[in-house]
């Protein structure tokens, strides 16, 4: 499973109208969405315009070209790119994907692991106070 998170940008001026069509958005594409196989999708959208969007998949390739192929899709893309700024093209094509650096149940998991192996001493009691004002 890959966790994908990207970010667009909407125009200021237009944060209402894309939270309402975003309010109810067309079945047809909430079922193209599911059958492209992307679950757990969320957008959160900051007052400046930021859209960061967040969704699970197990093949982000296979996700992509079911909904570049898709004709829903399309209508959909095309009905919501007067929102957007700064994007030619589909939004859903050209939004910035961002680098994941940190993940919680990932780190737990390793962590889990390493325990079962070795016995160490917590971090904090190596830790430097003062490290961050080198």
């Amino acid at each position: 499973m890959t966790r994908v998170c990207f970010q667009l940008w909407i125009d200021p001026n237009r944060l209402d109208e894309y939270r309402r069509r975003h309010a109810a958005v067309w079945p047809e594409m909430l079922r193209e969405l599911e059958a492209s196989g992307r679950r757990n999708y969320s957008l959160f959208l900051r007052p400046d315009g930021l859209l960061i969007g967040y969704y699970e998949t197990d093949s982000v390739t296979a996700s992509d070209t079911h909904l570049a192929e898709s004709r829903v899709a399309a209508i959909w893309e095309e009905y919501m790119a007067d929102l957007f700024v700064g994007r030619s093209g589909r939004a859903d094509q050209t939004a910035i994907t961002l680098e994941e650096v940190f993940h919680l149940e990932d780190q737990l998991a390793d962590l889990d692991e390493h325990h079962q192996h070795a016995s160490t001493t917590p971090v904090l009691d190596n830790a430097d106070p003062n490290e961050g004002e080198r």
